[in-house]
């Protein structure tokens, strides 16, 4: 199993490294205008608990780059491969088993979120952000990129068309990107909104990173949450794959 997982995990990482330095210049765009704006920008007059404001968006700029970069790169190539071009066909008739796809397809996905983080942290701390990183921080990263991957499989094989897949992303990731905790903490929210987003594991995510960031450690329930969706999306991946094969 293994040695399938690694043939779908090295499928993509061909096409990845074809054009690596492109893909690196291009993730450096996205967190440039976030350092810019929130940092340098509007950060500089607020202060937080914990420093600057710098110093507290910057997990949650994290968090909020690996998840959607690591849906990305799994949801929409594969949902097109599934719809338009039936490549997933090649897939489905090889001698693998429905995990061993799944399992890399979401392992791509991380490598990629992994990319476009170091990309950030590179300029997180060119920036000026201090932070500690971490192996709490590094495994929480990890764990994040892998939730979204799995997710993005699940979406993938499910919804029937490219249009549903940006219609996911608006009501879905769009919302989560600026509540779960990536630029302000919910217990500013309504009771009922925060209790409903304290449940979304984006903000368990962004928690988790701030908090290892400072040097406190990661709370059990955070780590509990977030391997609970994992598992959970990718029982639902693989059984969406078998169905679709059967």
């Amino acid at each position: 199993m293994l040695t399938d997982i690694w043939t779908v995990f090295w499928r993509d990482w061909i096409v990845l490294k074809r054009r690596l330095s492109r893909y690196i210049l291009s993730r450096m765009i996205s967190p440039m205008l976030y350092l810019v704006a929130f940092g340098w920008g509007l950060g500089r007059s607020i202060q937080t608990g914990q420093g600057s404001y710098l110093d507290f968006i910057v997990p949650g700029i994290v968090a909020l780059n690996s998840m959607t970069i690591s849906f990305n790169a799994v949801g929409t190539p594969l949902n097109m491969s599934r719809v338009y071009h039936k490549t997933l066909e090649e897939y489905l008739i090889a001698p693998i088993s429905a995990a061993a796809f799944v399992l890399g397809k979401i392992f791509s996905g991380m490598l990629r979120g992994l990319i476009s983080s170091a990309v950030l942290i590179i300029m997180a701390y060119a920036f000026g952000a201090k932070f500690s990183l971490n192996a709490w921080f590094m495994a929480i990263l990890l764990l994040n990129c892998g939730i979204f991957a799995a997710l993005a499989v699940v979406a993938a094989m499910s919804l029937d068309s490219h249009e549903d897949m940006g219609n996911f992303n608006t009501y879905v990731l769009l919302p989560m990107s600026f509540l779960c905790a990536t630029f302000f903490t919910p217990k500013q929210l309504p009771e009922l909104a925060r209790w409903l987003i304290e449940i979304l594991p984006l903000t368990h995510a962004s928690q988790a990173l701030r908090s290892s960031a400072a040097g406190a450690g990661v709370a059990p329930v955070s780590l509990a949450v977030m391997a609970l969706y994992f598992i959970a999306f990718v029982a639902v991946g693989i059984w969406q794959v078998k169905r679709v094969r059967d």
